[in-house]
Protein backbone atom coordinates (compact mmCIF):
# COMPACT_ATOMS: atom_id res chain seq x y z
CA UNK A 1 0.00 0.00 0.00
CA UNK A 2 2.84 2.26 0.76
CA UNK A 3 4.61 1.87 -2.74
CA UNK A 4 0.70 2.85 -3.91
CA UNK A 5 0.58 6.06 -2.36
CA UNK A 6 3.65 7.21 -3.00
CA UNK A 7 3.18 6.56 -6.18
CA UNK A 8 0.12 8.75 -6.65
CA UNK A 9 1.68 11.22 -4.61
CA UNK A 10 4.57 11.77 -7.42
CA UNK A 11 1.87 11.42 -9.90
CA UNK A 12 -0.27 13.84 -7.90
CA UNK A 13 2.50 16.45 -7.58
CA UNK A 14 3.42 16.73 -10.97
CA UNK A 15 0.69 17.76 -11.84
CA UNK A 16 0.77 21.07 -9.65
CA UNK A 17 2.91 24.15 -10.69
CA UNK A 18 6.28 24.69 -8.92
CA UNK A 19 4.86 28.10 -7.58
CA UNK A 20 2.26 25.86 -6.14
CA UNK A 21 4.21 23.44 -4.26
CA UNK A 22 6.84 25.93 -3.05
CA UNK A 23 3.66 27.48 -1.07
CA UNK A 24 2.05 24.19 0.21
CA UNK A 25 5.56 22.70 1.36
CA UNK A 26 6.26 25.97 3.19
CA UNK A 27 3.12 26.19 4.64
CA UNK A 28 3.02 22.84 5.86
CA UNK A 29 6.63 22.42 7.32
CA UNK A 30 5.85 24.76 10.42
CA UNK A 31 3.27 22.82 11.28
CA UNK A 32 4.53 19.29 11.57
CA UNK A 33 4.72 17.19 14.78
CA UNK A 34 6.19 13.72 15.40
CA UNK A 35 2.98 10.96 15.88
CA UNK A 36 4.13 7.48 17.39
CA UNK A 37 4.21 4.59 15.15
CA UNK A 38 0.35 2.84 15.42
CA UNK A 39 -1.39 0.44 13.29
CA UNK A 40 -3.83 3.08 12.55
CA UNK A 41 -0.81 5.27 10.35
CA UNK A 42 -1.76 3.88 7.29
CA UNK A 43 -5.50 5.08 7.36
CA UNK A 44 -4.44 8.29 8.20
CA UNK A 45 -1.88 8.35 5.57
CA UNK A 46 -4.90 7.54 2.79
CA UNK A 47 -6.96 10.41 4.58
CA UNK A 48 -3.83 12.84 4.29
CA UNK A 49 -3.24 12.26 0.88
CA UNK A 50 -7.53 12.47 0.09
CA UNK A 51 -7.49 15.36 2.09
CA UNK A 52 -4.40 17.35 0.71
CA UNK A 53 -5.75 16.30 -2.92
CA UNK A 54 -8.91 18.65 -2.24
CA UNK A 55 -6.75 21.07 -0.41
CA UNK A 56 -4.79 21.40 -3.63
CA UNK A 57 -7.58 21.85 -6.03
CA UNK A 58 -9.29 24.17 -3.80
CA UNK A 59 -5.83 26.09 -3.72
CA UNK A 60 -6.07 26.04 -7.48
CA UNK A 61 -9.01 27.50 -7.59
CA UNK A 62 -7.85 31.02 -6.11
CA UNK A 63 -5.20 32.58 -8.60
CA UNK A 64 -6.66 34.62 -9.50
CA UNK A 65 -4.94 38.16 -8.36
CA UNK A 66 -7.03 41.22 -7.35
CA UNK A 67 -5.56 45.14 -8.28
CA UNK A 68 -3.99 47.21 -5.67
CA UNK A 69 -6.46 50.16 -5.24
CA UNK A 70 -4.63 53.19 -6.08
CA UNK A 71 -1.92 51.47 -8.29
CA UNK A 72 -1.43 51.70 -12.32
CA UNK A 73 -2.83 48.96 -14.55
CA UNK A 74 -0.79 49.30 -17.48
CA UNK A 75 1.87 51.57 -18.21
CA UNK A 76 3.74 50.26 -21.04
CA UNK A 77 5.53 53.22 -22.55
CA UNK A 78 6.98 54.27 -19.17
CA UNK A 79 8.08 51.07 -18.19
CA UNK A 80 6.24 51.07 -14.85
CA UNK A 81 4.82 48.09 -14.30
CA UNK A 82 4.04 45.85 -11.95
CA UNK A 83 5.86 42.39 -11.75
CA UNK A 84 2.19 40.61 -12.91
CA UNK A 85 1.68 42.44 -15.77
CA UNK A 86 5.09 40.89 -17.44
CA UNK A 87 4.31 37.82 -19.12
CA UNK A 88 4.25 34.73 -17.21
CA UNK A 89 7.43 33.31 -19.15
CA UNK A 90 9.35 36.28 -17.82
CA UNK A 91 8.77 36.09 -14.29
CA UNK A 92 10.44 34.45 -11.47
CA UNK A 93 7.65 32.31 -9.67
CA UNK A 94 5.93 35.87 -9.20
CA UNK A 95 3.14 36.17 -6.34
CA UNK A 96 5.12 33.08 -4.52
CA UNK A 97 3.24 33.52 -1.31
CA UNK A 98 1.48 31.10 1.20
CA UNK A 99 -1.48 32.04 1.51
CA UNK A 100 -3.00 28.84 2.48
CA UNK A 101 -5.50 26.88 4.51
CA UNK A 102 -4.28 25.37 7.09
CA UNK A 103 -3.11 21.55 6.97
CA UNK A 104 -5.13 18.75 7.42
CA UNK A 105 -4.81 18.25 11.34
CA UNK A 106 -5.96 15.04 13.53
CA UNK A 107 -8.18 15.53 16.87
CA UNK A 108 -4.58 16.49 18.63
CA UNK A 109 -3.89 19.51 16.51
CA UNK A 110 -1.27 17.66 14.56
CA UNK A 111 0.00 16.10 11.27
CA UNK A 112 -0.95 12.55 10.34
CA UNK A 113 2.62 10.60 10.29
CA UNK A 114 3.45 7.39 9.19
CA UNK A 115 6.29 5.84 10.03
CA UNK A 116 5.84 2.13 8.40
CA UNK A 117 7.84 3.01 5.44
CA UNK A 118 11.39 2.09 6.66
CA UNK A 119 14.53 4.28 6.29
CA UNK A 120 17.08 2.68 3.60
CA UNK A 121 20.21 1.70 5.15
CA UNK A 122 21.83 4.67 3.52
CA UNK A 123 18.96 7.16 4.34
CA UNK A 124 19.73 5.69 8.10
CA UNK A 125 23.52 6.32 8.46
CA UNK A 126 23.01 9.65 6.74
CA UNK A 127 20.41 10.70 9.42
CA UNK A 128 22.37 8.92 12.16
CA UNK A 129 26.05 10.51 11.13
CA UNK A 130 27.61 13.47 13.07
CA UNK A 131 26.73 16.91 12.34
CA UNK A 132 29.56 19.79 11.87
CA UNK A 133 27.13 22.23 13.18
CA UNK A 134 27.14 20.43 17.25
CA UNK A 135 23.68 19.77 18.26
CA UNK A 136 22.63 18.05 21.52
CA UNK A 137 19.26 16.70 21.52
CA UNK A 138 17.36 14.00 23.70
CA UNK A 139 15.25 11.63 22.13
CA UNK A 140 12.28 13.81 20.98
CA UNK A 141 14.01 15.96 19.58
CA UNK A 142 15.63 12.69 17.69
CA UNK A 143 12.79 11.30 16.41
CA UNK A 144 11.73 15.27 15.57
CA UNK A 145 14.80 15.20 12.95
CA UNK A 146 13.61 11.96 11.74
CA UNK A 147 10.29 13.07 11.06
CA UNK A 148 11.45 15.56 8.75
CA UNK A 149 14.22 13.73 7.40
CA UNK A 150 11.47 11.60 6.19
CA UNK A 151 9.20 14.37 4.74
CA UNK A 152 11.88 16.24 2.84
CA UNK A 153 13.61 13.07 1.52
CA UNK A 154 10.22 10.98 0.91
CA UNK A 155 6.90 13.16 0.69
CA UNK A 156 8.61 16.67 -1.19
CA UNK A 157 11.47 14.84 -2.80
CA UNK A 158 10.83 16.32 -5.82
CA UNK A 159 10.18 19.94 -4.73
CA UNK A 160 13.80 19.78 -2.67
CA UNK A 161 15.60 18.70 -5.94
CA UNK A 162 14.23 22.21 -7.47
CA UNK A 163 15.26 24.29 -4.04
CA UNK A 164 18.93 22.33 -4.74
CA UNK A 165 19.00 23.35 -7.99
CA UNK A 166 17.90 26.90 -7.49
CA UNK A 167 20.07 27.29 -4.70
CA UNK A 168 23.01 26.84 -6.79
CA UNK A 169 22.79 30.49 -8.02
CA UNK A 170 23.22 31.80 -4.91
CA UNK A 171 25.05 29.90 -2.44
CA UNK A 172 29.05 30.56 -3.47
CA UNK A 173 28.19 33.99 -2.47
CA UNK A 174 26.38 33.54 0.51
CA UNK A 175 29.18 31.07 1.88
CA UNK A 176 31.57 34.03 0.74
CA UNK A 177 29.32 36.39 2.95
CA UNK A 178 29.02 34.62 5.96
CA UNK A 179 32.52 33.34 6.23
CA UNK A 180 32.95 37.76 6.16
CA UNK A 181 31.16 38.08 9.08
CA UNK A 182 32.02 34.96 10.80
CA UNK A 183 29.05 33.10 10.50
CA UNK A 184 29.13 29.20 10.88
CA UNK A 185 29.07 27.76 7.32
CA UNK A 186 26.36 25.17 7.98
CA UNK A 187 23.89 28.40 8.29
CA UNK A 188 24.50 29.01 4.35
CA UNK A 189 21.65 26.04 4.27
CA UNK A 190 18.89 28.44 6.03
CA UNK A 191 17.09 29.72 3.25
CA UNK A 192 16.24 25.84 2.22
CA UNK A 193 14.00 26.01 5.66
CA UNK A 194 12.79 29.58 5.37
CA UNK A 195 12.02 30.06 1.37
CA UNK A 196 13.11 27.07 -0.56
CA UNK A 197 16.00 29.67 -1.42
CA UNK A 198 13.21 31.48 -3.23
CA UNK A 199 13.94 35.41 -3.70
CA UNK A 200 11.24 35.80 -4.63
CA UNK A 201 8.81 34.41 -1.65
CA UNK A 202 6.74 35.93 0.61
CA UNK A 203 5.12 34.60 3.90
CA UNK A 204 1.25 34.93 4.92
CA UNK A 205 2.92 37.44 7.47
CA UNK A 206 4.52 39.80 4.98
CA UNK A 207 7.88 38.44 5.31
CA UNK A 208 9.76 38.64 2.13
CA UNK A 209 13.10 37.43 -0.27
CA UNK A 210 14.95 34.06 0.75
CA UNK A 211 15.74 35.48 4.09
CA UNK A 212 11.98 35.85 4.77
CA UNK A 213 12.54 39.59 6.55
CA UNK A 214 9.42 41.49 7.88
CA UNK A 215 9.22 44.81 6.41
CA UNK A 216 10.56 46.22 9.51
CA UNK A 217 13.17 44.69 10.37
CA UNK A 218 14.47 44.60 6.40
CA UNK A 219 14.03 48.64 7.03
CA UNK A 220 16.38 48.35 10.16
CA UNK A 221 19.27 46.72 7.83
CA UNK A 222 18.75 49.39 5.15
CA UNK A 223 16.52 47.45 2.53
CA UNK A 224 13.92 49.76 1.08
CA UNK A 225 10.30 48.47 0.45
CA UNK A 226 8.17 50.45 -1.60
CA UNK A 227 5.82 50.48 -4.18
CA UNK A 228 9.04 50.42 -6.79
CA UNK A 229 11.52 48.54 -4.74
CA UNK A 230 11.89 45.63 -2.38
CA UNK A 231 15.52 44.96 -1.66
CA UNK A 232 14.57 42.05 0.69
CA UNK A 233 14.36 40.43 -2.70
CA UNK A 234 17.65 41.56 -3.62
CA UNK A 235 20.10 38.35 -2.61
CA UNK A 236 23.12 40.14 -2.03
CA UNK A 237 21.39 42.79 0.37
CA UNK A 238 19.38 40.40 2.13
CA UNK A 239 22.13 38.02 2.89
CA UNK A 240 24.05 41.00 4.16
CA UNK A 241 21.56 41.75 6.09
CA UNK A 242 20.81 37.85 7.34
CA UNK A 243 24.81 37.65 8.12
CA UNK A 244 24.33 41.06 10.42
CA UNK A 245 21.59 40.00 11.79
CA UNK A 246 22.48 36.24 12.62
CA UNK A 247 25.69 37.69 14.56
CA UNK A 248 23.53 40.41 16.67
CA UNK A 249 21.65 37.63 17.39
CA UNK A 250 24.44 35.26 18.95
CA UNK A 251 25.96 38.44 20.70
CA UNK A 252 22.93 38.70 22.19
CA UNK A 253 22.76 35.03 23.70
CA UNK A 254 25.75 34.03 23.40
CA UNK A 255 23.67 30.64 21.90
CA UNK A 256 23.37 29.72 18.44
CA UNK A 257 20.56 27.99 19.36
CA UNK A 258 18.99 30.43 20.62
CA UNK A 259 19.92 32.51 17.74
CA UNK A 260 18.51 30.44 15.42
CA UNK A 261 15.52 30.42 17.39
CA UNK A 262 15.24 33.81 17.71
CA UNK A 263 15.59 34.43 13.96
CA UNK A 264 12.32 32.26 13.17
CA UNK A 265 10.26 34.37 15.87
CA UNK A 266 11.94 37.73 17.35
CA UNK A 267 14.68 38.14 20.13
CA UNK A 268 12.12 39.41 22.27
CA UNK A 269 9.79 36.49 22.04
CA UNK A 270 12.72 34.22 22.78
CA UNK A 271 13.86 37.04 25.58
CA UNK A 272 10.21 37.24 26.87
CA UNK A 273 10.38 33.17 26.93
CA UNK A 274 13.70 32.89 28.83
CA UNK A 275 12.33 35.12 31.81
CA UNK A 276 9.27 33.04 32.51
CA UNK A 277 10.87 29.89 32.43
CA UNK A 278 14.34 30.57 33.97
CA UNK A 279 16.36 28.74 31.40
CA UNK A 280 18.57 29.90 28.81
CA UNK A 281 18.58 26.25 27.49
CA UNK A 282 16.93 26.38 23.53
CA UNK A 283 16.01 22.83 24.43
CA UNK A 284 14.34 23.18 27.67
CA UNK A 285 12.26 25.91 26.24
CA UNK A 286 11.21 24.10 23.19
CA UNK A 287 10.13 20.85 25.82
CA UNK A 288 7.70 23.58 27.74
CA UNK A 289 4.50 23.17 26.69
CA UNK A 290 2.75 26.37 25.32
CA UNK A 291 5.96 28.21 25.74
CA UNK A 292 7.26 28.70 22.46
CA UNK A 293 5.53 28.80 19.38
CA UNK A 294 5.63 24.88 17.39
CA UNK A 295 7.31 26.38 14.45
CA UNK A 296 10.04 27.72 16.67
CA UNK A 297 10.00 24.56 18.40
CA UNK A 298 10.62 22.79 15.73
CA UNK A 299 12.55 25.12 13.69
CA UNK A 300 16.05 23.49 15.11
CA UNK A 301 15.13 19.92 14.32
CA UNK A 302 14.48 21.06 10.87
CA UNK A 303 17.18 22.24 9.92
CA UNK A 304 19.12 19.39 11.41
CA UNK A 305 17.26 17.46 8.91
CA UNK A 306 18.26 19.72 6.25
CA UNK A 307 21.48 19.78 7.23
CA UNK A 308 21.92 15.71 7.20
CA UNK A 309 20.28 15.52 3.59
CA UNK A 310 22.75 18.30 2.66
CA UNK A 311 26.08 17.11 3.59
CA UNK A 312 25.08 13.24 2.75
CA UNK A 313 23.40 14.22 -0.81
CA UNK A 314 24.75 11.74 -3.15
CA UNK A 315 24.50 8.95 -0.75
CA UNK A 316 20.68 9.79 -0.57
CA UNK A 317 20.62 9.86 -4.36
CA UNK A 318 20.35 13.73 -5.13
CA UNK A 319 22.42 15.33 -7.65
CA UNK A 320 25.70 17.10 -5.59
CA UNK A 321 25.56 21.11 -5.58
CA UNK A 322 27.39 22.47 -8.85
CA UNK A 323 29.63 24.95 -6.36
CA UNK A 324 30.39 26.41 -10.22
CA UNK A 325 27.04 27.56 -11.39
CA UNK A 326 27.04 30.82 -9.87
CA UNK A 327 27.41 33.85 -12.27
CA UNK A 328 29.91 36.34 -11.83
CA UNK A 329 28.08 39.62 -11.09
CA UNK A 330 29.18 43.31 -11.21
CA UNK A 331 27.82 46.14 -9.48
CA UNK A 332 26.71 49.32 -11.26
CA UNK A 333 24.99 52.41 -9.63
CA UNK A 334 22.28 53.74 -11.98
CA UNK A 335 20.09 57.43 -11.41
CA UNK A 336 16.40 57.05 -10.65
CA UNK A 337 14.26 56.70 -12.88
CA UNK A 338 16.28 54.82 -15.38
CA UNK A 339 14.34 52.50 -17.84
CA UNK A 340 15.31 49.25 -16.96
CA UNK A 341 14.18 47.12 -19.78
CA UNK A 342 16.10 49.45 -22.53
CA UNK A 343 19.15 49.20 -20.53
CA UNK A 344 18.80 45.20 -20.18
CA UNK A 345 17.87 45.10 -24.32
CA UNK A 346 20.88 47.48 -25.31
CA UNK A 347 23.51 45.30 -23.31
CA UNK A 348 21.99 42.23 -25.06
CA UNK A 349 20.01 40.60 -22.35
CA UNK A 350 16.81 39.79 -21.91
CA UNK A 351 13.84 41.00 -19.43
CA UNK A 352 13.95 37.47 -17.95
CA UNK A 353 17.77 37.17 -17.36
CA UNK A 354 18.02 41.18 -15.93
CA UNK A 355 15.03 40.08 -13.57
CA UNK A 356 16.34 36.71 -12.43
CA UNK A 357 19.81 38.99 -11.72
CA UNK A 358 17.87 42.00 -9.68
CA UNK A 359 14.63 40.42 -8.20
CA UNK A 360 14.59 43.40 -6.07
CA UNK A 361 13.26 45.56 -8.75
CA UNK A 362 8.90 45.53 -8.43
CA UNK A 363 8.84 48.10 -11.70
CA UNK A 364 10.54 48.50 -15.07
CA UNK A 365 11.58 52.03 -14.08
CA UNK A 366 14.36 52.53 -11.07
CA UNK A 367 12.75 54.29 -8.00
CA UNK A 368 12.61 58.10 -8.60
CA UNK A 369 14.95 60.33 -7.23
CA UNK A 370 17.61 57.32 -5.85
CA UNK A 371 20.35 55.94 -7.25
CA UNK A 372 20.21 52.06 -6.77
CA UNK A 373 22.65 49.18 -7.68
CA UNK A 374 21.85 46.84 -10.34
CA UNK A 375 23.81 43.73 -10.77
CA UNK A 376 24.91 42.44 -14.64
CA UNK A 377 27.01 39.62 -15.71
CA UNK A 378 30.66 40.64 -15.51
CA UNK A 379 30.75 40.36 -19.49
CA UNK A 380 28.23 42.88 -19.75
CA UNK A 381 29.80 45.18 -17.55
CA UNK A 382 31.03 47.43 -20.65
CA UNK A 383 27.75 47.53 -22.49
CA UNK A 384 25.61 48.80 -19.76
CA UNK A 385 28.21 51.45 -18.76
CA UNK A 386 28.00 52.80 -22.84
CA UNK A 387 23.99 52.36 -22.69
CA UNK A 388 24.35 54.81 -19.77
CA UNK A 389 26.67 57.57 -21.29
CA UNK A 390 23.75 57.84 -23.72
CA UNK A 391 21.05 61.24 -23.63
CA UNK A 392 18.18 58.48 -24.39
CA UNK A 393 19.28 57.13 -21.16
CA UNK A 394 18.80 60.24 -19.36
CA UNK A 395 16.15 59.75 -16.36
CA UNK A 396 12.88 59.15 -17.47
CA UNK A 397 13.11 58.92 -21.07
CA UNK A 398 9.57 56.93 -20.74
CA UNK A 399 8.05 60.57 -19.94
CA UNK A 400 7.06 63.80 -21.03
CA UNK A 401 5.69 67.52 -20.15
CA UNK A 402 1.94 67.79 -20.38
CA UNK A 403 0.53 71.41 -20.26
CA UNK A 404 -2.42 71.18 -17.34
CA UNK A 405 -5.87 72.12 -19.45
CA UNK A 406 -9.30 73.73 -17.34
CA UNK A 407 -10.88 70.36 -15.44
CA UNK A 408 -7.28 68.82 -15.15
CA UNK A 409 -6.21 67.33 -10.99
CA UNK A 410 -4.21 64.72 -9.78
CA UNK A 411 -6.79 62.29 -9.86
CA UNK A 412 -7.66 62.80 -13.61
CA UNK A 413 -3.84 62.52 -14.39
CA UNK A 414 -4.01 59.59 -12.89
CA UNK A 415 -7.04 58.10 -14.30
CA UNK A 416 -5.54 59.09 -17.64
CA UNK A 417 -2.23 57.60 -17.30
CA UNK A 418 -3.20 54.61 -15.60
CA UNK A 419 -0.51 56.01 -12.49
CA UNK A 420 -1.02 56.52 -8.50
CA UNK A 421 -1.24 60.10 -7.58
CA UNK A 422 1.34 59.60 -5.01
CA UNK A 423 3.80 58.33 -8.06
CA UNK A 424 3.17 61.18 -10.31
CA UNK A 425 3.80 63.94 -7.71
CA UNK A 426 6.59 61.87 -6.40
CA UNK A 427 8.05 62.21 -9.78
CA UNK A 428 7.29 65.54 -10.33
CA UNK A 429 8.57 66.52 -7.06
CA UNK A 430 5.32 67.94 -5.31
CA UNK A 431 3.39 67.49 -2.30
CA UNK A 432 0.58 70.05 -3.11
CA UNK A 433 -3.03 68.59 -4.37
CA UNK A 434 -3.85 72.10 -6.30
CA UNK A 435 -2.86 72.13 -10.18
CA UNK A 436 -2.75 75.45 -11.95
CA UNK A 437 -4.31 75.47 -15.62
CA UNK A 438 -1.06 76.27 -18.03
CA UNK A 439 1.38 74.50 -15.85
CA UNK A 440 3.60 71.90 -17.20
CA UNK A 441 3.76 68.55 -15.25
CA UNK A 442 6.06 64.98 -16.52
CA UNK A 443 3.10 62.19 -17.36
CA UNK A 444 3.95 58.80 -18.85
CA UNK A 445 4.86 58.89 -22.52
CA UNK A 446 1.50 57.08 -24.05
CA UNK A 447 0.82 58.41 -27.22
CA UNK A 448 -2.62 56.76 -27.09
CA UNK A 449 -3.07 58.90 -23.30
CA UNK A 450 -1.01 62.02 -24.71
CA UNK A 451 -3.61 62.40 -27.68
CA UNK A 452 -6.90 61.45 -25.10
CA UNK A 453 -5.34 63.90 -23.21
CA UNK A 454 -5.10 66.89 -25.57
CA UNK A 455 -9.06 65.82 -26.96
CA UNK A 456 -10.10 66.53 -23.48
CA UNK A 457 -12.09 69.53 -22.88
CA UNK A 458 -11.93 69.65 -18.67
CA UNK A 459 -15.31 69.08 -16.63
CA UNK A 460 -17.82 68.74 -19.73
CA UNK A 461 -15.88 65.19 -21.30
CA UNK A 462 -15.33 64.01 -17.78
CA UNK A 463 -19.13 63.93 -16.85
CA UNK A 464 -18.75 62.35 -20.13
CA UNK A 465 -16.30 59.80 -19.24
CA UNK A 466 -17.86 58.94 -15.91
CA UNK A 467 -21.87 58.08 -17.18
CA UNK A 468 -19.90 56.01 -19.66
CA UNK A 469 -17.89 53.95 -16.93
CA UNK A 470 -20.44 54.38 -14.28
CA UNK A 471 -20.73 51.35 -11.95
CA UNK A 472 -23.55 53.19 -9.41
CA UNK A 473 -26.90 54.61 -9.63
CA UNK A 474 -27.52 56.95 -7.47
CA UNK A 475 -30.36 55.67 -4.88
CA UNK A 476 -32.97 57.82 -2.54
CA UNK A 477 -30.76 59.30 0.80
CA UNK A 478 -27.14 59.14 -1.25
CA UNK A 479 -25.06 62.02 -1.07
CA UNK A 480 -21.65 62.02 -2.29
CA UNK A 481 -20.35 62.33 1.51
CA UNK A 482 -22.14 58.96 2.34
CA UNK A 483 -20.63 57.49 -0.85
CA UNK A 484 -16.98 58.98 -0.11
CA UNK A 485 -17.67 57.24 3.28
CA UNK A 486 -19.11 54.06 1.92
CA UNK A 487 -16.46 53.16 -0.62
CA UNK A 488 -13.72 54.89 1.60
CA UNK A 489 -12.41 57.67 -1.17
CA UNK A 490 -12.62 61.46 -0.41
CA UNK A 491 -15.49 63.42 -1.01
CA UNK A 492 -12.94 65.59 -3.47
CA UNK A 493 -11.88 62.52 -5.55
CA UNK A 494 -15.34 61.38 -5.92
CA UNK A 495 -16.52 64.98 -7.51
CA UNK A 496 -13.42 64.98 -9.61
CA UNK A 497 -13.82 61.62 -11.32
CA UNK A 498 -17.39 62.60 -12.29
CA UNK A 499 -16.59 66.77 -13.80
CA UNK A 500 -19.09 68.10 -10.03
CA UNK A 501 -18.15 70.01 -7.35
CA UNK A 502 -17.75 69.14 -4.00
CA UNK A 503 -21.46 70.25 -2.97
CA UNK A 504 -23.27 69.19 -6.08
CA UNK A 505 -26.69 67.63 -4.88
CA UNK A 506 -27.52 64.24 -6.42
CA UNK A 507 -30.27 63.39 -8.13
CA UNK A 508 -31.95 59.82 -7.88
CA UNK A 509 -30.66 58.03 -11.18
CA UNK A 510 -27.86 59.71 -11.48
CA UNK A 511 -25.21 57.78 -13.34
CA UNK A 512 -22.06 58.41 -11.08
CA UNK A 513 -18.28 56.48 -11.62
CA UNK A 514 -17.08 55.56 -8.04
CA UNK A 515 -13.13 55.24 -8.40
CA UNK A 516 -12.76 52.67 -5.58
CA UNK A 517 -15.60 50.24 -6.63
CA UNK A 518 -13.28 49.60 -10.00
CA UNK A 519 -10.39 48.99 -8.42
CA UNK A 520 -11.18 47.44 -5.65
CA UNK A 521 -12.25 44.18 -7.85
CA UNK A 522 -14.64 44.39 -10.81
CA UNK A 523 -12.05 45.13 -13.37
CA UNK A 524 -10.01 42.41 -14.44
CA UNK A 525 -6.87 42.72 -12.59
CA UNK A 526 -3.59 43.05 -14.91
CA UNK A 527 -1.13 43.80 -12.07
CA UNK A 528 0.04 40.81 -9.15
CA UNK A 529 -1.17 41.21 -5.64
CA UNK A 530 -0.86 39.11 -2.81
CA UNK A 531 -3.17 39.16 0.33
CA UNK A 532 -1.25 39.49 3.50
CA UNK A 533 -3.32 39.22 6.43
CA UNK A 534 -1.16 41.26 9.33
CA UNK A 535 -2.33 41.01 13.16
CA UNK A 536 -1.97 44.81 15.14
CA UNK A 537 0.14 44.96 17.60
CA UNK A 538 0.93 47.00 20.28
CA UNK A 539 2.42 50.48 19.15
CA UNK A 540 0.94 50.37 15.45
CA UNK A 541 -1.00 52.90 13.96
CA UNK A 542 -2.92 52.96 10.48
CA UNK A 543 -0.43 55.47 9.18
CA UNK A 544 3.01 53.14 10.38
CA UNK A 545 1.27 49.75 8.66
CA UNK A 546 0.33 51.91 5.30
CA UNK A 547 4.09 53.06 5.29
CA UNK A 548 5.43 49.28 5.92
CA UNK A 549 3.51 48.10 2.77
CA UNK A 550 3.17 50.91 0.89
CA UNK A 551 -0.36 51.61 0.35
CA UNK A 552 -2.13 54.38 2.00
CA UNK A 553 -4.33 54.63 5.00
CA UNK A 554 -7.93 55.02 3.23
CA UNK A 555 -6.66 51.71 1.48
CA UNK A 556 -6.59 49.91 4.71
CA UNK A 557 -10.04 51.63 5.63
CA UNK A 558 -11.66 50.54 2.50
CA UNK A 559 -10.29 47.02 2.70
CA UNK A 560 -10.96 46.24 6.07
CA UNK A 561 -14.56 48.73 6.58
CA UNK A 562 -13.21 50.68 9.73
CA UNK A 563 -14.90 53.09 11.30
CA UNK A 564 -13.85 56.63 10.03
CA UNK A 565 -11.37 57.59 12.66
CA UNK A 566 -9.39 54.47 11.72
CA UNK A 567 -9.95 53.02 15.11
CA UNK A 568 -7.30 49.90 15.44
CA UNK A 569 -6.80 48.07 18.80
CA UNK A 570 -3.77 45.21 19.23
CA UNK A 571 -5.19 41.86 18.10
CA UNK A 572 -6.76 42.95 14.93
CA UNK A 573 -6.35 41.22 11.50
CA UNK A 574 -6.28 43.40 8.10
CA UNK A 575 -6.30 42.42 5.13
CA UNK A 576 -3.58 44.39 2.71
CA UNK A 577 -3.26 43.71 -0.36
CA UNK A 578 0.31 44.37 -1.54
CA UNK A 579 1.49 44.61 -5.13
CA UNK A 580 4.00 41.91 -6.62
Amino acid sequence: MTTSVNKENREMSKKITECQWDRIVLAIIPNLSLMPTEPRMNIRRTMLVLTVSLFLTACAGHQKPTTLIGEPDTVKDARITADGQIPSSTQLESGDTFILPDPPLDAYGQIIVDFDDPLTDAERKALEAPLDFEFVLDIQETKDVERFFRFFTHDIRDRFEIWLKRSEQFLPEVRDIFAEYGIPHDLIYLPFLESGYNPMAYSRAGAGGMWQFMPRTGESFGMTFDWWIDQRRCPRLSTHAAAAYLSRLYNMFDDWYLALAAYNAGEGRISRAMQRSGTDNYFDLASINNLLANETRHYVPKFMAILKIIQNLEELGFDPIDWNNSPRLAEIEITGGTDLVALASTSGMDWDTFRQLNPSFRRQVSPPGKKVTIFVPEEKQTAVAAYLKKPSSAPFTGFQRYQVRRGDSWYVLSSRFDTPIDVLKRINNRTSNTLRIGESVMVPASPAAVAAARQSGGAASTQERASQRANHVVQSGDTLWSLARRHGVTVQTLAQANGITSGSTLRVGQRLYIPQIERAGTRTASATTNVVQYRVRSGDTLWRIAQRYGVTTSNLVAWNKLPRNGLIRPGDNLKIYVTQ
